[in-house]
């Protein structure tokens, strides 16, 4: 991957006008909320020379993000989709970076006693600062826990052994991993072979509990059952998994094209819907020819405005009360930002594109205790980017 350098650009981006990218709201930590009784929201910029990325590497695909209690950013990328002319640059699978953008270390592969996934998909670094990883490839039935320099600690599940939604000892296909500290359990968002949210402790690796759209239990339905009706039964695609400080858990069901809300065992509260409009064409097409990268520019047209997925991944804001929570939405290519509480949609930025502050296709997400966010794109997109918070401007301002 190349860092990418220029301007920087916003979420409605006027042809040849630069412009910073802003979105608003308030947080506590970043801020005070507004006395007046004004709603406002957080505001960002992107910060296009981050990461810098040493030895000449390049990045693959870029699946995952996570952050340690260090405030250090971990990288998973997939070494394997690097070009094969390039085959020799590609970086290793888990980077490290400070908030700076500077190069800490890398690890990852496979290796003696565990099962290295066949596509490298989700990680997260617990309270203790273990790293969890999960894969998303055929096969990758397994989640896998190192110690924070890549020593292996321990295995859930084994390669190629998945028996579906019921079964409580292997994944199938996991997106996403999220330990929470309170409890030392494991939420799992099982997603891409199954339909489901299975818990494990994170110190055993034992099975704790599991549950499906609106805390059904897991079953095996059909493909049409789960693609063709309007607010399905079943989750499509679990692809993100966080627990908020208040024990609620936040589940992203991508291709379903919405996110559920759940207490820590299961029982749901509360959704809402996201990204159901179709991508204006009008705006593909005026930024195709900049995002080809050797693509037709019709089949990247075609590609983007059929990516009926939305929900990737949330992530919250700082404050304590986490007032704010983060969506990426891969079919519109932006961050949307909502109350938490009422999940009121308040604002969004992003656009499709590759120029910095833009997002192809957007996939991962975290946020720091300054307030600020990181994203994470695959396919084209196969980089990493920083959005730092600049404060807060009111809603009625824009």
């Amino acid at each position: 991957m190349k860092v990418l350098r220029g301007s920087i650009t916003t979420m409605r981006a006027v042809p040849g006008v630069v412009m910073c990218l802003v979105l608003v709201g308030c947080m506590g930590e970043s801020g005070p909320a507004p006395t007046n009784g004004e709603q406002q929201a957080p505001s960002f910029q992107v910060d296009p020379s981050w990461p810098s990325i040493p030895n000449d590497w390049l990045f693959g695909i870029t699946s995952g993000l996570a952050i340690d209690a260090e405030e250090n950013i971990w990288v998973l990328q997939r070494p394997r989709t690097v070009a094969p002319e390039d085959a020799d640059r590609a970086a290793p699978p888990v980077m490290v970076f400070d908030t700076d953008g500077n190069y800490l270390k890398s690890w990852g592969g496979p290796g003696e006693g565990y099962e290295w996934p066949g596509t490298e998909h989700g990680i997260f670094v617990d309270h203790e600062q273990n790293v969890w990883i999960s894969g998303s490839g055929q096969g990758d039935d397994q989640i896998l826990k190192f110690t924070n320099d890549g020593d292996f600690l321990m295995q859930i599940g084994r390669a190629g052994q998945s028996r579906g939604n019921t079964d409580t000892e292997n994944v199938n296909r996991a997106a996403d991993l999220y330990v929470h500290a309170s409890t030392n359990e494991l939420f799992v968002a099982d997603g891409y072979g199954n339909r489901r949210v299975i818990v494990f402790d994170a110190a055993s690796g034992e099975f704790k509990r599991m549950w499906g759209a609106f805390g059904n239990a897991p079953s095996d339905p059909t493909e049409d059952e789960v693609v063709n009706e309007s607010n399905p039964e079943h989750f499509s695609l679990v692809h993100g998994v966080k627990v908020s400080n208040d024990g609620l858990v936040y589940v992203a069901d991508r291709r379903g094209m919405r996110l559920q809300v759940f207490t820590a065992d299961g029982q749901f509260q509360q959704q809402i819907l996201v990204g159901r409009t179709e991508p204006d064409p009008a705006v593909l097409a005026a930024r195709a020819d900049e995002m080809a990268h050797g693509q037709p520019v019709t089949d990247l047209i075609a590609n983007v405005s059929s990516a009926r997925q939305s929900v990737s991944q949330t992530a919250f804001s700082s404050d304590s009360e986490q007032r704010y929570l983060f969506m990426a939405d891969r079919s519109n290519q932006e961050v949307v930002v909502l109350e938490r509480e009422s999940l009121t949609r308040l604002s969004s930025f992003g656009q499709t594109g590759d120029r910095p502050g833009e997002f192809y296709i957007l996939h991962d997400m975290v946020s720091d205790a300054a307030g600020n966010l990181y994203t994470a794109e695959v396919n084209v997109g196969a980089r990493a980017q920083k959005f730092t918070y600049v404060g807060s401007t009111s809603l009625s301002t824009q």
